[in-house]
């Protein structure tokens, strides 16, 4: 890998705060995590001595693994922490539960939190680098990171591209993060929806809003869809799943009016024939796996930039 300069940042709390060089540096670092994930022996030493702390206070299995796995192949010691068994049970606070961790001296600290905004809370106080892995309706900066990193690799850019992200846009932190990230970029971004789940605010984000499936993914690149967070009371927002699935769910035919050479994406996990029907999932346009496996990489880049060693070969 190419000599390269010091990432300007000393966490990732979300793309709103990454400048188009940080983005186009996490991706091209990714991209050198993918060839080395490719090998027989997929370690390298890069975090060897340093700490990184999984602290995840809700459910997860594509972040949490992925975090897991890129740490151990950089070399970290890893700290799992697990909510459901913790002091949090006995009522300990976020910040004595944090300071508790940092008096064993990590070097980062992988958070996930139902509360908007508490990884940046963990800032003003943790001496560690804070990396967001979801926190609330707030971002979740490294869903959007690999996203980038597989549409530039079925394109060659993540630049002069339209996407459509389709779903329960008004729960998703995936939505916010893509769409921050590829205004950013200078895409065209569309989101569709029931304006239930798709309300106008998002214009002030750059996004175009559409309530009409059809004129909404019309000669797009990238469709990802987005599943209804009935966890979060979406399935309050409309009549029925049969009647969003009737308006919403992405079908060949719908599909097809995208071009010729797009992509379906999903952050998973899928409900298949409610947002997404199984053959779309499946066909060689989908790049759903493509993306869990992406995961990986930029979770490593994310992981080495913020703490690996600086400007030497990774291999």
């Amino acid at each position: 890998m190419k000599e390269k300069s010091k990432f300007k940042q000393n966490h990732l709390l979300g793309i709103d705060h990454l400048s188009v060089e940080d983005i186009d540096q996490i991706l091209e670092t990714a991209e050198s995590f993918v060839e080395i994930s490719t090998r027989d022996i997929k370690k390298v030493p890069a975090l060897k001595g340093k700490t990184v702390v999984n602290l995840f206070y809700e459910n997860s299995t594509r972040t949490r693994s992925s975090f897991e796995i890129a740490a151990k192949r950089l070399s970290a010691d890893l700290i799992n922490f697990n909510a459901s068994v913790s002091s949090l049970k006995k009522g300990e606070s976020l910040k004595d539960t944090v300071l508790t961790l940092e008096a064993m001296n990590p070097h980062i600290i992988v958070i996930r939190h139902s509360a908007s905004g508490s990884p940046k809370y963990l800032t003003t106080f943790a001496r560690s680098s804070i990396v967001n892995a979801g926190d609330g309706f707030h971002e979740h900066p490294t869903q959007a990171l690999l996203d980038a990193l597989t549409i530039k690799q079925k394109f060659g850019t993540i630049r002069n591209i339209k996407i459509t992200i389709v779903g329960d846009i008004l729960h998703s932190r995936v939505a916010r993060s893509n769409i921050i990230l590829h205004h950013k970029m200078g895409n065209q971004v569309s989101v569709v929806g029931p304006p239930s789940l798709v309300p106008r605010e998002f214009e002030k984000m750059g996004a175009q809003v559409y309530h009409d499936f059809e004129a909404g993914v019309k000669d797009s690149d990238v469709v990802m869809m987005l599943r209804v967070q009935g966890e979060r009371g979406a399935g309050l927002y409309f009549p029925s799943i049969r009647e969003y699935r009737k308006k919403f769910a992405v079908t060949r035919e719908r599909f097809a009016l995208a071009k010729k050479s797009a992509i379906l994406m999903h952050p998973g996990p899928m409900n298949r024939d409610a947002e997404i029907d199984t053959y779309l999932a499946d066909s060689d346009q989908s790049v759903i796996l493509q993306q869990v496996t992406n995961g990986i990489a930029v979770r490593m880049a994310v992981l080495y930039l913020l703490k690996g060693v600086r400007n030497e070969s990774i291999d």
